[in-house]
Formats: structure tokens, C-alpha cells, sequence
């Protein structure tokens, strides 16, 4: 049962970020979402966005019950970066961001989607089950 102070109270945000925010950020911010944490929400971006989520991914997540049709890669934006309680990177550095390093997190074993589908997307679930119990 949400309590008055949880109500008003906005969301956290983890913000997943690759370069072309059509793989790797897509299938961190879907999969964490659909975990339904009640003080977080997941957004992604990118630093170099492509045109449209990769189709393979779109495949993948539907399979899993998840609709990201309508999802448009997008760069990410300073206020997002400032904001967020969690940074977590799949390929975009400190220095593209102009952030502290310290401020973010890096997957850096995640394989490229467009050669191990399967295997980018169980390297990100497995994150994103440490990220949860860790919050």
C-alpha cells in the first residue's frame, strides 16, 4: 500500500545510455521497467542516435511481451544527465557525456547486439537483476 509522502514523491531515474540508442539502452530501460520498482524509473538515450530502435531488438522484446513500436532513439540531454540518481553506460564515455566519471556505471561486457543478440540480451538482464538487488 503507497503511503501520501510515496505519491507525490517523483520516481528516481536510471538513466541507460549506448551511442545509437537503438540496442543496447532500449533493452536496459524495457527489461528494468518491466520490473515495476516503485521509487524508479528507467529512461535511455543516446550520445549519436540512429533513426529507429534496431530491428532485432524490436523482435526480441516482443517475443518478451514488450512493444517498443512506437520508441524513437533520441540524444540524451544535459538535464537528464544532472538528474538522474543512476548513469549506467553501454559504450558512451565520460568525455562524449561531459560528465565526472564517477557518476557513471559501465557495462562494458555487454556484446554488441548486432552480433550476439542473445547474448547482449542476457548480459543485460543479469545487470539489471544486480542493479535491483543493489538499490
Amino acid at each position: 500500500m503507497q503511503t501520501e509522502q510515496n505519491k507525490t514523491q517523483p520516481k528516481k531515474t536510471i538513466l541507460f545510455l549506448c551511442p545509437h540508442h537503438a540496442a543496447k539502452s532500449v533493452l536496459a530501460e524495457a527489461y528494468f521497467n518491466r520490473a515495476g520498482l516503485s521509487e524508479f524509473q528507467a529512461v535511455s538515450a543516446g550520445t549519436e542516435p540512429d533513426e529507429a530502435v534496431m530491428p532485432s531488438v524490436a523482435t526480441m522484446l516482443g517475443e518478451d511481451g514488450i512493444d517498443v513500436s512506437n520508441h524513437r532513439p533520441r540524444r540524451v540531454t544535459a538535464e537528464e544527465l544532472h538528474r538522474a540518481a543512476k548513469i549506467i553506460s553501454m559504450g558512451c564515455t565520460a568525455e562524449a557525456l561531459g560528465v565526472d566519471v564517477s557518476r557513471i556505471e559501465i557495462w562494458s561486457d555487454v556484446p554488441p547486439v548486432s552480433q550476439d543478440p542473445h547474448g547482449a540480451q542476457q548480459a543485460i538482464l543479469a545487470h539489471i537483476e544486480q542493479l535491483i538487488q543493489e538499490l
